[in-house]
């Protein structure tokens, strides 16, 4: 009797698992392949480019499926079901633009092609999770084609994380808005973006192009692999967890390298506001306009684990859902939001073969937050800027909110590609970007400003600018090696702005306790190249003296609207100040450390511990020296760092992660890369922190893009669930 319940009970078993789903996850399994080389690194080989799409998110979710996982439930506006009511206001932004019944109906009408590849995607998370039971989703227990969608464009902070937090709650609280200190601008993040530089053959030892590929971002922020199909798929290069695109890499053929812009794209409205016949209207020339409402629910974790909710009634005008009030107008905003655009375009631009074919995909107009630096097997090198930009009235500051009553506000249709600042192909044989204007983005032959409306730009120049053209300027010829030592140039421009001031301000000091206290730091900054080190002492100095500069007068200088460095550099700051700001910084150096001549790699360090997405740090554990600085300050090569809870140390969690430097030769690309740490986030693996060293030294490993460069660095082969 019990052997009969035991096999019908596997009947049944077996009967629930046979579905239309089991099979295509068996038809997968058996068309792809994964191999992982001796850095972790899967190399995925698929039939199709749905079989490449699901062997990549399958190995992906092998590599950080709480990353995968986190960054839909993101997305989805849902992280407070985990997080509990800290994050209702997180999702509640999200929400405002993601809606699940919005998402299925896209994805329903999406081209065959697309949903072909968002069914893949969730296929390799359902399969995994059907064949690994000790992974316990946090929120998503089931993944859904359509779900693809709601994060399709891969930046680390997209469009719709630009609105203020604060703001949102207030508007819907009556309370006061909380500032952070990085709000208030007492307290520097480091830069959101990244580094891309490109150069033509004529500036090549080798006559190819080459590209560097420098993004920053939080550290395993992304995975890295390549993926390679039957259908003419074969990218490498490094993709947001949980996306199933290349977002910065190369192919055979072609490579691209996004950097957060300064393109002025995202647009707020003032908007007089009244309520008529129990619905609030808006003004909009002489006619009263309904706002459409909404009720949003946000669930929420409760602090007894239990599930609650909460539900907003929300607003949207014609230029886009409410987000805060100010000055007593309503404040609406408008962005782009185009999931399947985007979608298809993060993907299609990975099987590019040419300069005319990128262009090709990018007339979707879908990619609104990065312009991109570009290099070709046929010697092409383009900057190309980002290519939604809304086409309005140049009389109006779209910096600020404008007035939404007024029709000429309104947005009038999109620039078109050539009416852009784009660079192609450029006489000077190389084109940047660092985060700044376009203006100076291949040398003399960059877009002119006065030729482009303002709104093309709202970010300026930084420190990183200046920096980048001096190294790519001139007839110089550069190989790989030579690329690399480039990214990594340790010349900090903001000190070389704002260094010589306060030692002009202690050679006018009078002879004082303060002088004598401060001769020997000033000496050493004094006689400072500027450049930062491991061994170097004046770069601790200038870092902490900078970091309690920005307390003092970051705060001011975001009132007037200045960038900090030429705020700090400039007579606005009173001499006495400076030299405060110096012996602070000399005393903290001699009180956590024990004296003011400590070298830069004694403080600045990379460590990792643990697989959570918020690290934990620790003085007493083993950590890596790191010799390059912040971006603030014009590192080109990105680390920021800061003192954690209970370190005196300070450890690196944003900036320099994936990087690669790229030759397009004739015979295939030749490439050299690093991950920060190590690809998987498992403290157990071998891969877990495998180039540290790596990383500090910046001796990248060579990237395996062939079958035959692969050979003799497997560490194993299998199928999807092996």
């Amino acid at each position: 009797m019990i052997l009969r319940l035991t096999l019908l009970a596997a009947l049944i078993s077996t009967s629930a698992l046979a579905s239309p789903e089991t099979d295509r996850w068996d038809k997968h399994k058996a068309a792809v392949t994964i191999t992982r080389d001796d850095f972790g690194i899967p190399h995925i080989k698929g039939k199709t480019d749905a079989d490449a799409v699901f062997g990549m998110i399958y190995a992906q979710a092998e590599d950080d499926f709480n990353r995968v996982e986190t960054n839909f439930i993101n997305a989805q506006g849902r992280l407070a079901e985990t997080e509990g009511e800290s994050a209702i206001w997180r999702d509640l932004r999200m929400k405002l633009f993601i809606d699940p019944a919005e998402l299925k109906a896209q994805y329903v009408a999406s081209p065959a092609w697309l949903k072909s590849l968002c069914t893949a995607w969730a296929d390799a998370l359902n399969a995994y999770l059907a064949s690994h039971s000790a992974v316990k989703p946090r929120v998503i227990t089931r993944f859904e084609p359509w779900m693809a969608l709601s994060f399709s464009e891969g930046s680390i902070g997209g469009d719709i994380e630009s609105i203020n937090l604060g703001k949102l709650e207030s508007f819907y609280t009556g309370q006061a808005v909380k500032l952070t200190a990085v709000e208030l601008g007492s307290e520097l993040l480091e830069p959101a973006g990244s580094n891309g530089m490109a150069l033509a053959p004529s500036r090549s030892t080798s006559g190819d192009a080459l590209l560097l590929i420098n993004p920053h971002t939080s550290f395993y922020f992304r995975s890295e692999a390549k993926v390679e199909s039957g259908q003419g798929l074969d990218a490498y290069g490094a993709s947001t967890w949980g996306q199933f695109f290349v977002y910065q890499g190369f192919n055979r053929n072609t490579g691209w390298m996004h950097t957060s812009s300064g393109v002025d794209n995202i647009d707020e409205f003032a908007l007089t506001v009244e309520k008529k016949g129990g619905k609030y209207h808006y003004l909009h020339g002489t006619n009263w306009r309904p706002l459409a409402e909404k009720s949003i629910t946000v669930p929420y974790r409760a602090a007894d684990g239990s599930m609650k909710s909460r539900s907003f009634t929300t607003w949207r005008s014609h230029h886009g859902p409410v987000i805060r009030a100010e000055n007593g107008k309503w404040i609406a905003v408008a962005l782009m939001h185009r999931p399947v655009a985007a979608l298809e375009q993060s993907f299609l631009r990975t099987k590019t073969t040419d300069l005319a074919s990128y262009l090709k995909v990018a007339t979707r107009r879908a990619n609104s937050s990065n312009a991109t630096l570009f290099a070709s097997s046929k010697g092409e090198i383009a900057y190309l800027h980002p290519q939604f930009v809304p086409i309005r009235d140049a009389k109006f500051d779209w910096r600020k909110p404008v007035d939404g009553s007024d029709p000429a506000t309104d947005w009038q249709g999109e620039h078109s590609l050539d009416q852009l600042p784009s660079v192609m192909n450029p006489g000077s044989g190389f084109a940047f970007n660092v985060n700044n204007w376009p203006w100076t983005a291949a040398g003399p032959d960059s877009p002119k400003q006065a030729a482009f409306a303002k709104y093309m730009d709202a970010a300026g120049e930084n420190p990183r600018g200046p920096n980048a053209l001096r190294l790519l300027s001139g007839d110089r010829k550069f190989d790989l090696s030579a690329l690399l030592t480039t990214a990594y140039d340790p010349f900090l421009q903001g000190f070389a702005d704002t260094i010589p001031p306060l030692v002009k301000a202690w050679d006018a000091l009078a002879d004082g306790p303060q002088k004598v206290r401060l001769a020997a730091p000033v000496a050493a900054l004094k006689a400072w190249d500027y450049r930062a080190s491991e061994t170097s002492i004046p770069t601790s100095l200038a870092m902490l003296w900078g970091d309690d500069m920005v307390k003092r007068f970051g705060p001011v200088a975001k009132l007037d609207e200045e960038a900090i460095v030429p705020y700090l550099a400039s007579a606005k700051v009173p001499d006495a100040e400076r030299l405060a700001a110096l012996d602070a910084a000399v005393g903290k150096l001699a009180g956590d450390f024990g004296g003011w001549d400590v070298p830069w790699g004694h403080i600045n360090r990379f460590q990792r511990l643990t697989a959570n997405i918020n690290q934990s740090y620790d003085d007493k554990l083993p950590s890596t020296p790191i010799g390059f600085a912040s971006g603030n300050w014009g590192s080109l090569a990105s680390f920021g760092a800061r003192q954690r809870e209970g370190t005196k140390r300070w450890y690196g969690d944003y900036g320099n992660s994936f990087v690669a430097v790229v030759r397009f030769g004739k015979d295939g690309p030749e490439a050299r890369a690093v991950h920060a740490g190590g690809l998987s986030s498992n403290p157990a693996s071998p891969h877990f922190r495998d180039q540290a060293e790596r990383y500090r030294t910046h001796d990248f490993r060579k990237v395996y893009f062939t079958d035959a460069q692969l050979q003799g660095h497997v560490e194993k082969m299998y199928r999807p669930g092996e």
